[in-house]
């Protein structure tokens, strides 16, 4: 083993030991101090630390595509592996979940310390909190440097515990612990298909180890259907349609976790397993035209779910939602390493925007941006970081999401002449759905900026401020990669880093996909900023003319369809949960009444049969003697008549 796969190996070891000790500790006092809280605290920033580090380190020796494995189960020929695959792309993601995990640990230290509604309010639950915290790093990075395919599924579903454990951490808002459960469950119906399609893909190939999968000539129908289950988890992990409904409700949970989920772990993941394997999904363009849809239908539900949303947090979850769709768009036309660029800008701004609102929700004590309002002066850090936070998620020029966000256009603009390995008319709708896209994004981006800080104060406040040290200072540095990240696009190395290692096969000799320029400065940049300044425009245009009105009024009787989502959640509960219950409720009633009747009846037949003939035998004396001498009669009559006869 190399130091490069060392390192690798290292990486999601040192969060897990910090995670599995963490969770040894008892839960702090009451009053919230004492020693499990300050081990808690260091072993929680210890663990991230650690893990960035060592991401650092790994980006900066990683020389090229590096791999260590050993068998670890051979089950009749069929191999699983244990061990890593590193490529610049892994090593950059890494570092992006880690960076983010470092500043949700450090951020924590403060949001946690004190409720937003009560000022003696304690939270002496802080030493799981950080455990888990450090569990779900670990999990992620596992999937990140995972070489084998049930190794990276080992990841994949310990996130899932984690996410729910971390949502329902404040078990006094009752909407908590049944947003982590519908977390839960909505992703485990992704993650069936999920498993299976790894199951396909290592029984067709021998070994579930990534690189001997796609170097595999497997068959074409199995293949294809592997493609397709392997989306059902995409959709499930990363909040795609059908199965995104349960991202905005996960909101119940702590603003550092949303910032964890959205911007750096379980989001994130379906992307990232999609570029792993991107070489097989090339050769499906059926599976390729689904993700298309899927993405184009999430893009623009997630886009428009925001513009009427009041909670604040929501806004951010929803506009999740459609940025995941931008990536799962650039992958369905062929961009794997724009898919990438705009994943790691988004951790960066994403992250940055739920710590920003943390800091504004632990200040003012509600997430309404209806209850917000003038809080520009109070709080100016805050304000210029989210103003840098949202300028990016809109695209504006220069910060990050501007150079990720137009390489996917111009990928997307590119395989309209039918260079992609999809249809030509799915990059026809991911072009024309970003396009719209951009255009959402500023309304809504710039309808936040202004109900939220500008204007005047809608509730009494007490003095907000600029949160504490502990949580201003991730905030800033946050800052720093969401406005300059984008600039990277510009270095080759930087380009190369990005491609995903593929399959060597005869037409691409080397080990890497084709390099690709990310950042497109041209012509094709100023329809997208046409559509920026319109969009942010008519928001602006809107609150001018009422500063103490909404902007969302001006989308009339489309607002309660938009704030519902287009009440795709109570499609769910009509054609699935309800069913199910109902099912479920059919099921009970029939093993209540016909199997447990069926047991029941027979033990009190044979219960009742063996009482009538205790109580024959428990018969008087003189009523035996006569049954004794009616018997005899019958018999001695029965004897005479035979007698006669014969």
């Amino acid at each position: 083993m190399t130091t490069t796969t060392l390192l690798g190996a290292l990486l999601p070891v040192v969060p897990l030991v910090a995670g599995l000790v963490g969770l040894l500790l008892p839960p702090a006092p009451p009053d919230g101090g004492g020693r499990a809280r300050r081990a808690a605290i260091a072993l929680g920033v210890a663990g991230a630390a650690g893990a960035f580090l060592l991401a650092v380190a790994l980006l900066v020796t990683l020389d090229g595509p590096a791999e260590a494995s050993g068998t670890w189960v051979d089950l009749g020929g069929l191999t699983v592996s244990i061990g890593v695959r590193l490529d610049g792309a892994a090593a950059l993601v890494a570092v992006a979940v880690a960076a983010v995990a470092l500043a949700v640990q450090v951020y924590s230290i403060g949001y946690l310390r004190r409720g937003p509604h009560d000022d003696v309010d304690v939270d002496h639950r802080y030493p799981p909190y950080a455990a888990q915290i450090s569990l779900f790093t670990a999990a992620m990075l596992l999937v990140v440097v995972a070489g084998d395919l049930v190794l990276l599924l080992v990841g994949w579903e310990v996130m899932g515990i984690c996410s729910y454990l971390l949502i329902a951490h404040d078990r006094r808002l009752p909407e908590a612990p049944a947003a982590a459960m519908k977390a839960f469950l909505v992703t485990r119906v992704g993650d069936v298909g999920f498993l299976l399609g790894i199951a396909l893909l290592g029984v067709s190939a021998g070994s579930f180890r990534i690189a001997d999968v796609l170097a595999h000539d497997h068959a074409s129908g199995t293949l294809a259907a592997a493609c397709l289950l392997l989306l059902a988890g995409v959709a499930g992990k990363s909040a795609q349609f059908p199965l995104h409904t349960w991202l905005p409700d996960a909101m119940a949970g702590p603003t550092p976790i949303s910032a964890l989920i959205h911007a750096a772990t379980m989001v994130a993941a379906g992307v990232y397993a999609v570029t792993r394997l991107y070489p097989l999904f090339e050769r499906v363009p059926a599976a390729l035209a689904v993700l298309g849809v899927m993405a184009v239908v999430t893009l623009l539900l997630g886009a428009l779910a925001a513009t009427a949303q009041d909670d604040l947090k929501r806004v951010l979850a929803w506009s999740t939602v459609s940025q995941i769709g931008y990536m799962t768009g650039a992958l369905a036309v062929g961009a794997p390493a724009a898919a990438l660029f705009h994943l790691l800008t988004h951790a960066a701004f994403k992250a940055l925007l739920f710590l920003a609102a943390g800091a504004v929700i632990h200040a003012v004590g509600t997430t309404l941006m209806s209850r917000m309002g003038g809080l520009r002066r109070g709080m100016p850090v805050t304000f210029w970081c989210t103003v840098v936070g949202l300028g990016a998620l809109a695209g504006l020029p220069p910060l990050a999401g501007f150079f990720s966000k137009d390489g996917i256009l111009h990928a997307a603009e590119d395989a309209l002449h039918g260079g992609g390995p999809a249809p030509v008319w799915v990059a026809r709708l991911v072009w024309l759905a970003g396009l719209a896209g951009v255009a959402i994004t500023a309304w809504y981006a710039t309808r936040l900026l202004l109900r939220t800080f500008f204007g005047a104060a809608r509730t009494p406040l007490v003095q907000p401020h600029d949160p504490p040290a502990v949580m201003r200072w991730p905030v800033l540095l946050l800052a720093v990669p969401a406005a300059l990240l984008g600039l990277a696009g510009f270095a080759g190395s930087f380009t190369d880093l990005l491609r995903p290692v593929a399959a060597a096969t005869p037409e691409r000799p080397s080990d890497l996909l084709p390099s690709v320029p990310l950042v497109h400065l041209g012509p094709g940049v100023l329809l997208p900023l046409a559509l920026l300044a319109i969009g942010a425009g008519l928001a602006w245009a809107r609150w001018r003319r009422d500063p103490a009105g909404d902007p969302a009024a001006t989308l009339g009787r489309l607002r309660p369809v938009f704030a519902r989502a287009f009440r795709l959640d109570d499609v769910q509960h009509a054609l699935v949960v309800r069913p199910t219950g109902a099912l479920a409720r059919g099921v009970r009633t029939a093993d209540e009444v016909v199997v447990d009747g069926a047991v029941t009846g027979s033990g009190r037949a044979a219960v009742g049969l063996g009482g009538g003939l205790a109580a024959l035998h428990r018969a008087a004396l003189p009523r035996a003697a006569a049954g004794v001498l009616a018997g005899a009669l019958l018999i001695g009559l029965a004897a005479a008549l035979i007698g006669v006869a014969a």
